[in-house]
């Protein structure tokens, strides 16, 4: 490719904002006049609202346009719907827009995404790499080259599977992702060794996405705390440890009597939210969203080995009843691995959703309503979720096996905390807020 042709690879995504140096960089690394073009592929890692998916997915069909022809090529996110609302949604019609021909094949055992320009056809898969069986998808298949959308959420069995289907003489590997623990198998065994994979790496800021103005720059900043706040804002691969719910501070994420807001029954949404528990506690917290903030007004919390006395899904059944009082909840959010309880409370007449339990996901949500102070906790009726919230923890005996997850000690009331968040709290709100 000349570079009038490198001039025209960057004018023809100039819709989407003037791009940043580094944005350039991944638009061009692979051309015949640059100095990364023989490199077996890139890494683009960093913040949040760096500007890294956008020229990664839209130069990723160049080159394999420019490349090759009668090639397949594979684009992969954690799920193939992720994929489709993060990338493909807008990188459909901006292919169109600079005169691709798409058409997607979505009858039959052979699902792709034919696409040509300029006399050239290639096809493109769709794989999701949610958990260890997703390598099963992609088995088979011979590849010219594999984009990797958020690659540091998917197990280590699907991208091995996947960049080991890449075959073809001069096919090259893309990823992009934020940044996760510095054990993590994708820094330990891509990032760190960059270089001897030849490999690209560009590690992004958000000031290397000049579509984000200040304003923006600062709301995204608002949104994190902790370890999520160094990874997603700062870009950095840093341990989870110590406290993980350090941002929260009493006299800012309580209330009492005297300062609970007036009339919230009838301004405000209830839900109460379950970990379920049998030899474990069961802890049911009620409360009430009034569009801003989050009112934990009180809780339940029953520990058979306490009380000595372990009870039946009826008898719990009966308590919840009792808890409720007479002002029936929106819904229930219960711990997804409840069948039997998420049954007695149907025929209660409850309305019971299964809670989203991705606890790294939880964990963040639960974090940035806890910071932005849009969760509070009635400190006299909540005695044991105040506890659990300062005393939870990252199991340190986990990170030394390279697994991030809380200590399971006294996290009952935080499950269901962290349940509630994952669930109900949608991302626009935190922007929003």
């Amino acid at each position: 490719m000349s570079v009038n042709s490198i001039k025209n690879v960057v004018k023809a995504v100039l819709f989407f904002v003037a791009f940043s140096l580094k944005q350039k960089k991944i638009l061009t690394w692979w051309t015949k006049e640059s100095p990364y073009k023989d490199y077996n592929g890139i890494i683009a890692d960093g913040a949040i609202r760096a500007g890294k998916t956008v020229p990664m997915a839209l130069t990723f069909v160049f080159w394999a346009m420019d490349s090759f022809v009668g090639q397949n090529f594979a684009m992969c996110g954690k799920t193939i719907g992720s994929f489709h609302r993060n990338v493909w949604s807008w990188l459909h019609p901006a292919l169109i827009i600079r005169g691709y021909k798409i058409k997607e094949i979505r009858a039959g055992d052979d699902k792709h995404i034919r696409i040509t320009y300029r006399g050239k056809t290639n096809k493109f898969y769709i794989f999701g790499g949610n958990d260890e069986s997703s390598q099963n998808l992609i088995q088979g298949i011979t590849l010219a080259g594999i984009l990797f959308d958020e690659v540091a959420l998917m197990p280590e069995s699907f991208v091995n599977q996947g960049t080991s289907r890449c075959s073809v003489e001069d096919s090259k590997y893309w990823f992009n992702c934020n940044p996760d623990s510095p054990v993590h198998w994708f820094k330990i065994n891509w990032v760190d060794k960059a270089k001897e994979k030849m490999l690209l790496h560009l590690h992004f800021m958000m000031d290397d996405n000049p579509s984000l103005g200040d304003k923006v720059k600062d709301k995204y900043k608002a949104m994190y705390f902790g370890v999520f706040f160094k990874r997603f804002i700062l870009g950095l691969w840093v341990i989870a440890e110590g406290a993980i719910y350090d941002m929260w501070e009493e006299s800012q994420n309580t209330f009492d009597d005297n300062t609970a807001p007036k009339g919230l029954k009838y301004i405000a949404r209830r839900t109460i939210a379950i970990d379920y528990g049998t030899t474990n506690p069961m802890v049911f917290l009620d409360i009430w969203d009034d569009g801003k903030i989050c009112w934990q007004t009180n809780e339940y919390y029953y520990d058979s080995k306490v009380k000595g006395k372990q009870k039946t899904d009826s008898e719990y059944a009966d308590d919840l009843v009792a808890f409720v009082g007479e002002d029936l909840p929106d819904d229930i959010i219960l711990d997804p691995s409840a069948a039997s309880f998420k049954t007695e409370l149907r025929k209660r007449g409850f309305i019971v959703r299964d809670a989203d339990n991705d606890v790294r996901d939880g964990i963040s949500v639960a974090s940035s309503m806890l910071g932005m102070r849009l969760y509070r906790v009635h400190k006299h009726n909540c005695p044991m979720t105040c506890d659990e919230i300062v005393s939870y923890v990252w199991d340190e005996k986990a990170k030394q096996r390279g697994v991030e997850q809380p200590l399971k000690i006294k996290d009952h009331a935080c499950d269901a905390f962290r349940y509630y968040c994952k669930t109900k709290i949608k991302s626009w709100r935190l922007k929003a807020s």
